[in-house]
């Protein structure tokens, strides 16, 4: 058996000895149902209850990538313009980081206000929580492109727009893909927060429904639906980084030794 594998068999067995020991301490301290189900019973809510829950998963997902979708178109136009203007670093980079620090909690009422409850709101707050790592990371990777190539590349007679196309963008590939890792699991949490405050559909709203009728259960079992779809996306997106930035990825060789 191989490294890689022996260190996914190990990784899947801690996984699944997390699961057997919430199961055994609930069992174990007779934790009532109200504090912490167990896990049984949360996988035995996702089966019961999947006929009901599909149609609110796929609300959720598609809220999720259509917020995330503008996101990253936001993201990746204002970082450029970031990463290539310092006046425009100077300018933007404040207004950012003041939207980034407020609470997004905060800002869901005045999108309801806006455009009313429902799907907009929850759009427009994923997007607003996962566009700044995307900024950020594309900024960086166009600041760090070295003086010296663009140098070379401005006696050859290249533009500023062939070094940015040509050299600057593709190394910001790395920084992107990151940055995609993040915001991804950002725009699940800005959708949750919208649909628990201003929609009748989604996962968010199945958990608010869920807590006020005391069903812990099924709360878990969304947090549960939230985790795994974050979980995939995540991958999906390290095996297209795997295909795209393999030239910029180094061997690791050191965490086999």
């Amino acid at each position: 058996m191989s490294e890689t594998l022996k260190r996914k068999f190990w990784a899947a067995g801690l996984i699944v000895l997390f699961f057997v020991g919430w199961e055994v301490f609930c069992l174990v301290s007779g934790m009532s149902d109200l504090i912490l189900p167990r896990p049984s019973q949360v996988f035995a809510t996702l089966f019961q209850r999947m006929p009901i829950l599909w149609p609110h998963i796929l609300q959720t997902l598609a809220t999720t990538m259509l917020g995330f979708a503008l996101g990253v178109a936001l993201g990746v136009v204002l970082g450029a313009i970031i990463g290539v203007s310092r006046t425009a670093y100077d300018t933007a980079y404040p207004l950012l980081i003041g939207f980034s620090s407020i609470p997004k909690v905060a800002v869901v009422p005045i999108f309801v206000l806006w455009f009313g409850s429902g799907t907009v709101p929850a759009v427009l707050t994923s997007l607003a929580i996962c566009f700044f790592p995307i900024v950020v990371n594309i900024a960086t990777g166009l600041a760090t492109t070295e003086p010296e190539m663009e140098d070379v590349l401005k006696a050859l007679g290249a533009s500023k727009l062939d070094i940015l196309w040509n050299v600057g963008l593709p190394r910001t590939m790395p920084f992107f893909f990151a940055s995609l890792k993040v915001a991804v699991t950002y725009a699940f949490v800005g959708t949750v927060l919208a649909e628990t405050v201003a929609s009748n559909r989604g996962i968010g709203n199945v958990m608010m429904s869920a807590s006020s009728n005391f069903n812990v259960p099924l709360v878990f079992a969304g947090l549960f639906i939230l985790a795994g779809l974050g979980v995939a996306l995540y991958v999906a997106f390290s095996l297209i980084e795997m295909r795209v930035t393999g030239w910029a990825t180094r061997k690791n060789d050191f965490a086999a030794a």
